[in-house]
């Protein structure tokens, strides 16, 4: 992950008005056929996953320039804007139950693409995987809600994901591209993006959490009693919590919350640990992928790797910053509806004209890349 800078996504409830959502995919329509048209999905899908550029493609769109909403709004309108067919691309799940159809979406997709059922599977795997490990190998205290899975005639894909924490009502946006990942739990991540640095969070995809990720394998793959007896050696029965020994953070606001979050767990499903260890997963990969494994396991699991064997996982939270301007509320300036469709108007001209052979009309587009932000701004 290369970009830094700052971000706020706090949490706003509502929904964008119907006057804007039209426009948004109005013109939503014209950019992506622009940039699929000029430099192909290869070039789209880095774009998604870049966090400056989706958030400057919110503010473009005449969008919040900093909520949570960013994120949800944006890809939903995309996936209304962007056709498979026209495309060569397409926008699968989306906020809350949506996000649940998102592997019957792949599937739909995968159709229309031609994908043989092998391809499609490793489509809805990365669905899954890249899910799972936000929300389970990485605990920071922000749950998913939204899932947003983009994928390419040609197989490639990228994610676009977000998490919510209700304790200081705020959001934090993961974003995934295929080429980059060399690994599901090696620091898989484009960019990690939100307003607030946690100073204890636990990270079982840093390089650093590499000795702990192997011996966390070792312990799954070891008889469930020996692991209760491991368990119950550094958690002794007026032991609450691990208080003491994990690291310390300055901020009362987060302190208790950080410390019930990160605690060894107090209950553990031996029954399903015993599932675990008939399965033998050959490596962290397959252990956290295996259905039912949650974040309180994957935590005990590196509790019990560093108490006792020494291996310690990464406590250090791993978020960047990106930062954009913008504004539907009307923060700092309201849309300019007008200025708003002619943008659509001109782009979506440009197009046809580009179609029947002007391509030094397209060309001019470059001037565009400054325009329409203004055109929306003044």
């Amino acid at each position: 992950m290369q970009r830094t800078g700052v971000a706020k996504l706090p949490l706003h409830y509502g929904k964008a008005p119907k006057w804007l959502t039209i426009r948004m995919r109005g013109l939503a329509t014209e950019i992506v056929t622009i940039i699929v048209d000029e430099y192909g999905t290869d070039d789209f899908l880095k774009r998604m996953s870049d966090p400056f550029w989706f958030q400057a493609l919110g503010c473009v769109l005449g969008y919040d320039w900093h909520s949570s909403g960013v994120t949800t709004v944006v890809t939903g309108v995309l996936k209304h804007a962007i056709s498979p067919e026209e495309h060569g691309v397409a926008v699968c799940g989306g906020k809350g139950k949506i996000s649940e159809q998102t592997p019957l979406e792949i599937e739909n997709v995968g159709e229309k693409f031609g994908f043989s059922d092998t391809k499609i599977e490793r489509m809805r795997y990365a669905s899954r995987m890249s899910a799972k490990v936000d929300n389970t190998a990485i605990q920071a205290g922000y749950q998913l809600y939204h899932h947003a899975f983009i994928v390419a005639e040609d197989g490639k894909w990228a994610v676009i994901q977000q998490g919510m924490c209700l304790q200081d009502r705020t959001a934090r946006r993961y974003h995934w591209l295929s080429d980059n990942v060399k690994d599901f739990v090696v620091e898989p991540h484009n960019a990690i993006v939100g307003d607030t640095k946690r100073e204890v969070a636990l990270d079982m995809t840093a390089k650093e959490s590499e000795g702990c990720r192997k011996a966390s394998v070792e312990i799954a793959c070891e008889p469930p009693k020996k692991l209760m007896r491991l368990i119950t050696s550094v958690r002794p029965e007026h032991q609450r919590s691990l208080q003491e020994w994990l690291p310390k953070t300055p901020d009362p606001a987060w302190k208790e919350y950080s410390i019930d979050l990160l605690s060894m767990p107090r209950t553990i499903n031996w029954k399903f640990l015993q599932q675990v260890y008939d399965f033998q997963p050959k490596n962290y990969e397959e252990l956290l992928g295996f259905k039912g494994v949650g974040p309180a396991t994957v935590r005990g699991l590196a509790l019990v790797a560093e108490l006792i064997y020494g291996e310690k996982p990464s406590w250090k939270d791993p978020v960047k910053y990106s930062f954009a301007y913008g504004g539907k509320d009307g923060v700092p300036y309201p849309v300019d509806r007008r200025a708003m469709d002619e943008s659509i108007y001109i782009l979506k001209r440009a197009i046809q004209e580009a179609k029947v052979g002007e391509k030094e009309k397209m060309r001019s587009l470059q001037r565009l890349r400054r325009f329409v932000p203004d055109s929306i701004t003044h």
